[in-house]
């Protein structure tokens, strides 16, 4: 039972943790832009995941390759790339645009059409 509670404990800290990160890394300029047109592109709650999950992979790949399009610096995958932390850190930046895609989806649906039909 103890192992079961120690388990069960981590679980529950990594998501704790992994929102904060997460919410952490997509509160930049690049993670708003890459929440909105997410956002803006899905049509159905059913998607949210798949929609998230696209946003943290652009999110990883604009990361490697925003420096290469500006010139300052080389084409290199990341060095941790085979580390634990990484993927923590990818789980944490999908955690956090899953619940930020899902409060401007919840924003564009519920809040943008009453406004449209206002006028």
């Amino acid at each position: 039972m103890h192992d079961a509670t120690y388990y069960l404990h981590e679980i529950l800290d990594f998501f704790g943790r992994g929102i904060t990160d997460g919410f952490t890394n997509v509160n930049g300029a690049l993670g708003i832009i890459i929440a909105l047109v997410a956002a803006y592109m899905l049509h159905s709650w059913k998607r949210l995941w798949a929609v998230a999950l696209g946003a943290t992979v652009v999110h990883l790949v604009a990361e490697v390759m925003l420096p290469v399009l500006d010139n300052r610096g080389r084409f290199a995958l990341p060095t941790d790339l085979l580390h634990r932390d990484y993927w923590r850190t990818a789980a944490a930046l999908y955690l956090g645009y899953f619940v930020v895609i899902a409060v401007f989806f919840f924003l564009k649906r519920n809040v943008l059409p009453r406004a449209a039909s206002a006028h």
